[in-house]
């Protein structure tokens, strides 16, 4: 049997002088104690600790080699690697060391010339190897006394990783162990919902450790580790860029690892002229592209908030929560289902359709234009509530937009293409509108033309105590325009008239004593486009609704905003 002594003076030797200090990790219980609670003993160092997973970062092209000591022969061994953000090479050899080491005596460390001289490292026994992105581990039941190498290299890119190694895989059990079937199932399916289930770990109740169950979700792949999803998901320490090996830090550099940088003398010794990050941060995933949520010990969960017809890709962890290692069930993938089919109800071009829709509802319309067209001219007439207003021309969204009152959309024409309307309803309550689209000259249109404001103005120095004076635009086409008045309660506000008014009702819903007058008008130059009337016969300190109603060729009516107006009490 090779001494302890001469491994581990054999193993400082490989380290260099900054390990003379740290005592190599054995499987002495009270000293394992001690050093896994001390974690700065592993940091950034070369040795792996018997019995405790590390995580550590690699450059691409660049090997990087860890070393621990097995202590006495017939010993059993297991090592795991597990890759995070790329495929790992690795390969696991039994170093051929000097069993004794000159100077025990004496006690007195030999100069480093020497014992470079007399301790030479071959290429060793290759034991174990192998390439690739899965969690890998090798297991022997006995193996030799002496100074194991791990050695990793990334092809790909700078990648994170986790090893752990233990000579007491039997008592360890670090990583909690899958059940018999370890796959993740689909048990419903939803539109917005996917329901998954699997069989529960043996670790939690066979060997009472406290284990609890992470579900990740995205829509590009499934991952084998936790760590491969947390370094797709997250930028922070655990998983930032590690800086280029030799390259200076920029201020930007301390302040993400918690400092607060000095810019007045940054630089002053380097030459430096300039403070610009050279360095690209890749951006951070959007929170909607990968989810990790931990449930604790259920072994069922239902995702929610998903997109209707969508492949999404589900994974299950099984998580240690005293030792935080985990490990990975066969996830599955699932695709949700398609949005229920509404009826479609067909528009005629040029013809005024009435359409009704429930509180919260939608309604969906189709335009097929017979004929080739250069444009088209949609209406919507929202008679109650704002409405949402949203067009497809073939598939491709072409309009998204709220509409209260009446509203005009020109819309883009394509040969033989054909349009799907869709209008959302209101929260507070039904919605009533009127729909029109149509390809033909807007002097067909059986709607009446709008100029961009539909507000009535009144003038306050004009106003007398049995009359008020009021204005509103018009367009170059000439329409019929008819005012009403009706006199109100004075506290009668905005939010009653909303709630009361069908913006929908034409003239022919009024009393005809609320008649005031009807007038045609129009203007070439819309600059001038403007009319006044002056409403007399009020009474003195009254308030009063008035209405604009603008009447088109074919009967169809919209009236413009309402105003309130309140007479003079005293003249």
């Amino acid at each position: 049997m090779r001494q302890g002594r001469g491994w581990s003076s054999a193993l400082l030797l490989l380290l260099g002088l900054g390990c003379w200090a740290q005592k190599l990790p054995t499987r002495d219980e009270g000293l394992f104690q001690m050093q896994i609670r001390d974690k700065s003993l592993f940091h950034d160092s070369s040795v792996v600790p018997d019995g405790a997973e590390i995580s550590g970062y690699i450059f691409r092209d660049t090997p990087k080699r860890y070393y621990f000591v097995v202590e006495e022969d017939n010993t059993p061994l297991s090592v795991t690697v597990t890759p995070c953000d790329a495929p790992l090479e690795w390969k696991l050899t039994l170093q051929e060391l000097p069993e004794e080491s000159s100077g025990e005596a004496s006690g007195e460390p030999e100069p480093l010339d020497q014992q470079k001289q007399q301790v030479t490292v071959d290429e060793g026994t290759d034991l174990f190897s192998y390439k690739g992105n899965d969690v890998e581990s090798y297991v022997s039941t006995s193996t030799p006394s002496g100074l194991y190498q791990l050695e990793l290299l990334s092809t790909e890119k700078d990648s994170n990783f986790k090893v752990y190694a233990t000579t007491t895989p039997e008592s360890d059990q670090p990583y909690p162990q899958l059940p018999y079937d370890p796959r993740v199932d689909v048990t419903a399916l939803g539109r917005t919902t996917v329901t998954l289930a699997w069989k529960p770990t043996p670790t939690g109740f066979l060997m009472g450790q406290p284990v609890q169950y992470c579900v990740v979700i995205n829509k590009e792949h499934n991952f084998k580790s936790m760590c491969a999803a947390e370094a797709k998901m997250s930028n922070d320490d655990a998983f930032m860029l590690a800086p280029k090996p030799g390259r200076d830090f920029s201020p930007f550099d301390f302040e993400r690892f918690g400092f607060v940088p000095s810019y007045n003398g940054f630089g002053k010794d380097r030459g430096l002229t300039s403070n610009k990050i050279s360095r690209v941060y890749p951006p951070k995933p959007k929170a909607s592209d990968i989810q990790k949520v931990c449930i604790g010990n259920k072994n069922i969960f239902t995702v929610s908030d998903l997109k209707p017809d969508t492949q999404y890709y589900f994974d299950v962890f099984a998580v240690n929560s005293a030792t935080n290692t985990s490990t990975a069930y066969v996830g599955t993938f699932a695709r949700t289902k398609e949005e229920a089919r509404q009826k479609t109800f067909d528009l005629k071009d040029g013809k005024v359709s009435n359409v009704f829709i429930k509180r919260k509802g939608s309604k969906f319309l189709r335009f097929a234009p017979v004929s080739s067209h250069q444009r088209v001219t949609l209406f919507v007439h929202s008679c109650l509530d704002t409405v949402q207003v949203q067009v497809r021309r073939d598939g491709k969204l072409v309009l998204s937009q709220n509409a209260e009152g009446v509203r005009q959309f020109q819309l883009r024409g394509k040969p033989k293409a054909k349009y799907l309307i869709r209008l959302r309803g209101s929260r507070k309550g039904a919605s009533t509108l009127k729909v029109l689209a149509t390809t033909r000259p807007s002097s067909k249109h059986p709607f009446p033309s709008l100029p961009e404001d539909t507000r009535i103005k009144a003038f306050d120095k004009l106003r007398t105590c049995t009359s008020v004076t009021v204005a509103w635009l018009g367009t170059q086409d000439r329409n019929k325009y008819c005012i009403y008045r009706k006199e109100v309660a004075d506290n009668y506000g905005e939010e009653q008239r909303r709630r009361e008014q069908n913006q929908c009702a034409g003239p022919e819903s009024r009393r005809k004593s609320e008649k005031v007058l009807c007038k045609y008008f129009h203007s070439p130059n819309l600059q001038k486009a403007v009319t006044t009337e002056t409403i007399k016969g009020l009474e003195p300190g009254k308030t009063y609704l008035l209405d604009v109603y603008v009447v088109g060729h074919s009967g169809h009516s919209v009236k413009y905003q309402s105003k309130l107006v309140k007479t003079r009490k005293y003249c």
